[in-house]
């Protein structure tokens, strides 16, 4: 993906949510909105010396997909065999083969900077994804679009800082909760609709806190809350 797709991506997510376009550039929105979200690091292909991406950091050699795919096109991965006298002789064999696999990306399309992605479209710097689209700094999410700093979630649509969750959209800040729409920083809830700051509570809308509000107060409320979120980031800036 490019910068103008991003950019896109994240404009239409914000409008969704906040009903104005992203204020901030790619890598403020990784520090603001994505600090502590587990992604794909940079590390060097040890066969061309470019950068590649990798969920796993735990090695000292790495191989894109691409070019392990095509070491395996035109010689391929199979060695002669060689007598073995000790167990040092089989590591130091392995060791000459032994590349962790970067940028896995299968049955997908328009990815970059992600790894382990499944099924997908439109993603960047990810990983763990599948039958995801428009997804941008996340990890372990499925069945979504529209995406941005979410983790271990499914079946979400235009979301924003959503995790272990199921079944939101157009919603900021949910944890651990399900069927959670237009909302904000709402924790371990079900079934609600037009909320914020609310836990531990099931089907309800028009809620602050986990008090009732009637809907035009609610919305009322709602516009001064959406203007302190904006303002939190970019008085940060």
């Amino acid at each position: 993906m490019n910068d103008k797709q991003i950019k896109q991506i994240l404009d239409e997510i914000f409008i969704e949510i906040f009903e104005q376009k992203c204020l901030l550039n790619i890598e403020q929105i990784l520090s603001e909105f994505a600090f502590d979200i587990r992604l794909p690091n940079k590390v060097i292909d040890a066969v061309d010396g470019k950068e590649t991406w990798a969920s796993s950091i735990n090695s000292n050699k790495y191989i894109s997909q691409n070019n392990m795919m095509k070491y395996d096109e035109y010689k391929g991965w199979m060695r002669p065999k060689k007598e073995i006298s000790s167990l040092n002789e089989i590591i130091k064999a392995w060791n000459k083969i032994n590349y962790i696999t970067t940028e896995r990306v299968y049955d997908s399309i328009n990815v970059s900077k992600s790894d382990t992605i499944y099924s997908c479209e439109n993603i960047y710097r990810s990983q763990d994804c599948r039958n995801c689209k428009n997804t941008i700094f996340s990890d372990g999410c499925a069945k979504s679009e529209y995406i941005l700093a979410c983790q271990r979630s499914s079946n979400l649509n235009y979301c924003i800082r959503v995790d272990d969750s199921g079944n939101c959209s157009n919603s900021y800040g949910v944890v651990c909760s399900s069927k959670i729409s237009n909302s904000f920083f709402i924790q371990d809830a079900n079934s609600l609709h037009e909320c914020m700051f609310c836990s531990h509570i099931s089907n309800h809308r028009y809620c602050i806190a986990n008090m009732q509000f009637e809907k035009e107060e609610y919305m009322a409320i709602k516009k001064e809350v959406v203007k302190w979120i904006v303002s939190q980031y970019m008085n940060d800036k």
